[in-house]
């Protein structure tokens, strides 16, 4: 019997309406989330969740390198965007949204502590030289599917389904529960199709809650 657990990644203030690096129609996600909390528990599966969590002179910040936010250039040999300052550690914007049922988070992974290198991916850094605690949390737990959500879509959502794919997870993609950045306008629907194309299985909640029944 496969065993999952429901991924939430970054629903963190900033990537919410009013934050610093806020997602088009963000806050829209905290709404499915619960849904998918409150299943979740029905069920007896984990919920846990990633949480950007930058120093204040992350190098991922186009302010620590004097060019405008969004722009392109490389941090420690890789390409990079650079961000608006943005959920640095123990701040209000990096804390979950407040309409999230963060009470029933079993588990948190930090990730993007590192000043010389972003981190999208709830698994690994940008370069893959580093992981975070999830993948051997899940070993642990006997996990072997995951349910995942959360902000943004072309960014870390895309990269955290990616890695978990390619370390074996079968993965399900709530599409209404992802928002995009868009620096360019189709980039989420390129970021669905990419998670699908790696063997993503990508869902509405309508969808996903008619299937558990």
């Amino acid at each position: 019997m496969s065993k999952r657990a429901l991924l939430l990644v970054d629903l963190q203030n900033d990537f919410c309406a009013g934050g610093a690096l806020a997602v088009a129609d963000g806050d829209s996600t905290i709404d499915v989330a619960n849904v998918l909390i409150g299943e979740a528990q029905r069920r007896g599966e984990p919920v846990i969740a990633s949480q950007d969590w930058h120093p204040a002179n992350h190098g991922s910040f186009a302010s620590q390198h004097g060019v405008e936010p969004y722009s392109q250039g490389t941090l420690d040999g890789l390409a990079q965007t650079f961000w608006p300052d943005h959920c640095m550690q123990n701040s209000d914007g990096a804390a979950f949204h407040p309409l999230l049922a963060h009470n029933a988070i079993d588990a948190v992974f930090h990730k993007g502590e590192s000043v010389n290198i972003d981190s999208y991916s709830a698994f690994f850094d940008n370069g893959h030289r580093q992981k975070t605690g999830l993948d051997a949390w899940l070993r642990e737990q006997a996990i072997d599917e995951l349910t995942v959500l959360g902000l943004a879509t072309d960014y870390c959502v895309k990269f955290t389904v990616l890695d978990a794919l390619q370390l074996g997870y079968a993965v399900n993609v709530i599409t209404d529960g992802c928002r995009g950045v868009n620096i360019q306008p189709q980039d989420s629907a390129h970021a669905f199709m990419e998670m699908a194309a790696e063997g993503a299985t990508l869902y509405t909640l309508d969808d996903w809650l008619e299937i558990q029944r």
